[in-house]
C-alpha cells in the first residue's frame, strides 16, 4: 500500500503531487530521481523489489531510493523511517550504505575529477547566470568577505 501512494502522489499519470512540490520534497527535480532509480536498479540488484522471507513482496525500487533520499536530504535518523515506512531501522541502514556504494561505482568517474577545459569554460557561464562571479579557483566558493566571519 505505501508503495501504491507513493506512485500514486508522484509518479503515475495523474499524481497528487506537481513538480514544484517533488522538487521541494525530495531536493531534485523528478527526472535526476528517475535517472538515479533506473541506475541504481540496473547496477545492484538489491534495488529491485524481490520477495521478502515470508513469501510477501519487498519494498519497491521506490521506496527504496524515496526513503533514502529522504533521509540524506533531511538528516532523518534510520529509525524515524519505521513510523514513516514501515521499514525497521537496520534495512534503513543497509539500504543507505548500498545506495552511498552504488552511486560512487556509478558516478565516480563523471562527477568526482579535475574538472577539464570543457567545465572550465562552461562553469563560469552557469555561475554568473546565478549571479556568482569568479567562482572557479575558490575553495569554497565564497570569493566575498563574511562580516562576521569568525576567523577573519
Amino acid at each position: 500500500m505505501a508503495h501504491q501512494n507513493l506512485m500514486n502522489n508522484y509518479f503515475n499519470p495523474n499524481l497528487v503531487y506537481n513538480e514544484k512540490d517533488f522538487r521541494r520534497r525530495f531536493s531534485m527535480r523528478r527526472h535526476v530521481f528517475e535517472r538515479v532509480l533506473h541506475d541504481v536498479q540496473h547496477v545492484n540488484p538489491y534495488f529491485r523489489q524481490k520477495m521478502d522471507r515470508a513469501g510477501r513482496l519487498g519494498f519497491s525500487s521506490h521506496q527504496k531510493v524515496n526513503f533514502v533520499l529522504r533521509m540524506l536530504a533531511y538528516d532523518t535518523p534510520a529509525n524515524a523511517m519505521d513510523d514513516i515506512y514501515g521499514m525497521s531501522e537496520s534495512t534503513c541502514l543497509d539500504t543507505l550504505a548500498e545506495f552511498c556504494e552504488t552511486i560512487v561505482q556509478l558516478y565516480k568517474e563523471e562527477y568526482n575529477r579535475q574538472p577539464n577545459q570543457v567545465d572550465l569554460n562552461r562553469f563560469p557561464c552557469k555561475d554568473e547566470d546565478r549571479g556568482f562571479l569568479g567562482m572557479i579557483g575558490t575553495l569554497d566558493c565564497m570569493p566575498w568577505q563574511w562580516k562576521k566571519c569568525p576567523i577573519g
